[in-house]
């Protein structure tokens, strides 16, 4: 399993922007054959007015090259375009595989 957890930090106002992309993104990803898991998250700690919105993509797959495979995909450069002026500064992804977790 390749687990991509991504922190995205959007400008203020612009939430509800950014959630009707991730979820299209979302959608498509769970279609592909790899993909075992998409998770859009949003922090639960109140920003500051006039601070970033605090987002968290946690994806998972069976493999590297299956991750690999999704960012080739429609719905990623368009998720990946579509976003681009919404968020506050680039995002941030962390790619890891499990050393001790409970199975999919």
């Amino acid at each position: 399993m390749f687990i991509v957890w991504v922190t995205v930090k959007v400008k203020p106002g612009m939430g509800e922007a950014f959630m009707q992309e991730a979820q299209k993104n979302r959608a498509g990803t769970r279609q592909e054959p790899g993909n075992l898991r998409f998770d859009i998250l949003k922090s639960n700690t109140d920003s500051a007015p006039g601070e970033p919105e605090l987002y968290y993509l946690l994806e998972a797959y069976q493999s590297p090259e299956d991750f690999a495979a999704h960012q080739q995909t429609p719905h990623y450069f368009a998720f990946r375009d579509n976003v681009a002026d919404l968020m506050a500064e680039p995002r941030l992804g962390i790619r890891a595989v499990p050393v001790d977790a409970d199975p999919m």
